[in-house]
């Protein structure tokens, strides 16, 4: 037990982890999950999964749920923006330049070069949605 304790205290020691590097890519990855959840959003109505533009339209209805969506990913943005500017500037640059590129490897070409937010229509009726996904099939 006396060695699992200081072994633990030596790695937490040797990993100090850095609190604003952190958070920066905590909201980060955040954001590209709510990005993969728009892009996915009528498959995951087919497969009953979860996502968070279903989850916002029953938490606030689905007139009001693509409103209540773009203003929490603003804040999300605006977190992102004021801790990119916290970074130092080279990891900053450095971290940018990787997601131009990595957005281009995902088949964006043009535009703004990390792309934009597009909110898919809501799916009102998702029963009704997966039984004609079905039948068509």
């Amino acid at each position: 037990m006396l060695l699992c304790h200081f072994n633990h205290y030596v790695i937490t020691a040797i990993l100090k982890v850095n609190d604003l590097h952190m958070e920066f890519l905590s909201i980060s990855e955040f954001l590209v999950e709510i990005a993969d959840d728009l892009f996915d959003y009528e498959d995951d109505v087919l497969e009953n999964n979860f996502n968070i533009l279903r989850m916002f339209v029953r938490v606030y209805g689905p007139s009001i749920a693509p409103a209540m969506l773009a203003k929490y990913i603003s804040e999300a943005e605006a977190k992102y923006e004021n801790l990119m500017k916290s970074l130092d500037p080279q990891l900053a640059l450095h971290y940018q330049r990787r997601c131009v590129d990595a957005t281009k490897e995902g088949g964006k070409m043009s535009g703004y070069p990390l792309g934009t937010w597009n909110i898919p229509p809501v799916i009102v009726d998702e029963e009704l949605y997966r039984s004609k996904c079905l039948n068509d099939r």
